[in-house]
């Protein structure tokens, strides 16, 4: 339910700025919104699981992003519809990682890869509807029934978790840091606004710097809270573990570059090449179709070739990707659209599995709550940060054209998968660092006592 409303909100972003009376590139604060929602709400919901249990803080958040979605719906206007995409993505911060929480203390690490992969596959359903499913409702009723359709989704999934889910509590409660919440949500809610409305000319340069290093105070004073703190927000410590900081650093930067594409393609079929929404849906199908089939080989890639080769080459592939959209103009045959689609979807599908299932390689079970919930905030913040940075560069080069000028519009978001490209390659830098047995704990079940030498033996 969280995937198709984060994404067949995408395909209706022209219809709904037409009915709203504001332009398509304005809006990308509806989407931008929901994941900064996220990324500030996930934090807090490991320690809501730890302290009240994974089914009841699952089975809220299902009831909070259910009634946030009708909210939606009745939306007269942005405010409106900002407000209510927050309170749907705090429902959705509660989603993430309790779900993976739950995965992670089910399943042994031998088993994990397999385990978060098959799970993996019915979330990838949402991406492949929501495009396609939001571009037929746009196209024959309106794109307010987008919204309605999460009731019943909710109340279904409402009574699967009441029924099925396991109850995990943490052995020991901890208290909510609360202080850390405090400066670690303001500091990245502040620095995801400035990145917003960058180039928009709403503030003045002096204003935006001092936004900025307003910002970055406030993270750096968590940091420096959370180190005299016994029970922290976030345990920065664990970046101390080498594959989860490779994996949630190296992650976050590829992130910025692949965070663009849920935004921009949708405009560069619709208001670009000027296709209707409907078939604008279409066009996102192979990337979900070809990402639910590279689940069925990740595991056998990566116990052939490993997690530091995997990860550096398959980086470069999705940054080679990004770049061919910058060919896409109304010209281009569809069949060229759908290669480029089924092969971004492939090599994205093949990215997350990997770096998901890394992070908790060497990770012990104590730890693993926090660890969850560092890595769905980080990757929350990545993936806002880079819609944030990819409309930036669309923005910068579109000026004040009016977005009506199809060309022109279509030269600018060129630009942006061009930006976007470059900087996802060069993230495959970052896993240059991984070691060639790293992560066979989880690829090959074979643990690091098992492939340390014995004393006394050559």
């Amino acid at each position: 339910m969280e995937q198709l409303d984060a994404t067949i909100v995408n395909t209706a972003i022209p219809s709904i700025a037409a009915s709203l009376q504001v332009t398509p590139l304005s809006l990308k604060s509806i989407v931008s919104s929901y994941i900064l929602s996220l990324a500030v709400g996930i934090p807090v919901s490991g320690w809501m699981a730890d302290r009240f249990g994974t089914k009841r803080v699952f089975a809220v958040a299902i009831v909070v992003f259910t009634l946030a979605s009708v909210m939606c719906g009745l939306a007269v206007n942005t405010p409106m519809m900002i407000a209510a995409r927050l309170l749907q993505g705090l429902g959705g911060a509660m989603m993430m990682p309790v779900g993976r929480l739950t995965i992670i203390r089910t399943f042994p690490k031998a088993e994990l890869l397999g385990a978060m992969n098959f799970v993996i596959i019915p979330a990838l359903i949402g991406p492949l509807l929501g495009p396609t499913l939001g571009g037929l409702i746009v196209h024959w009723t309106s794109w307010r029934v987008i919204f309605f359709i999460n009731v019943p989704v909710g109340m279904v999934a409402l009574w699967l978790v009441m029924r099925y889910m396991p109850d995990y509590h943490a052995a020991t409660r901890r208290p909510l840091d609360v202080v850390g919440m405090a400066l670690f949500s303001s500091g990245t809610a502040i620095m995801s606004w400035l990145l917003e409305i960058f180039g928009e000319h709403t503030l003045s340069p002096a204003m935006m710097a001092l936004g900025f290093v307003l910002a970055a105070s406030l993270l750096v004073g968590y940091a420096l809270h959370e180190r005299g703190t016994e029970f922290p927000l976030l345990r920065l410590a664990l970046f101390r573990v080498r594959t989860f900081r490779i994996s949630v650093l190296g992650g976050f930067v590829t992130r910025l570059g692949i965070g663009g594409l849920p935004f921009l393609l949708p405009l560069l079929y619709q208001v670009g090449i000027g296709l209707p929404a409907w078939q604008s849906g279409l066009l996102m199908m192979p990337a979900a179709l070809a990402a639910m089939g590279m689940k069925f080989v990740s595991q056998r890639l990566l116990r052939r070739f490993g997690y530091r080769q995997i990860l550096t080459v398959n980086t470069v592939f999705i940054g080679i990707t990004i770049a061919l959209y910058a060919l896409v103009d109304a010209a281009t045959p569809f069949w060229c659209i759908v290669m480029i689609s089924a092969m971004q979807g492939f090599f994205n599908s093949m990215q997350f599995s990997s770096m998901n299932s890394l992070a908790y390689a060497d990770i012990n079970d104590a730890d693993s709550s926090m660890a969850s919930t560092m890595s769905s905030s980080f990757q929350q913040l990545s993936m806002s940060f880079g819609l944030a940075g990819g409309s930036i560069v669309a923005a910068w080069y579109l000026g004040k054209v009016p977005q009506t000028n199809h060309v022109m519009v279509t030269s600018a978001l060129h630009h942006a998968f061009l930006a976007l490209a470059i900087v996802t390659a060069l993230s495959s830098l970052t896993f240059w660092r991984l070691r060639r047995e790293d992560g066979e704990s989880i690829s090959r079940g074979i643990s690091k006592q098992q492939t340390a030498p014995v004393v006394g033996q050559a």
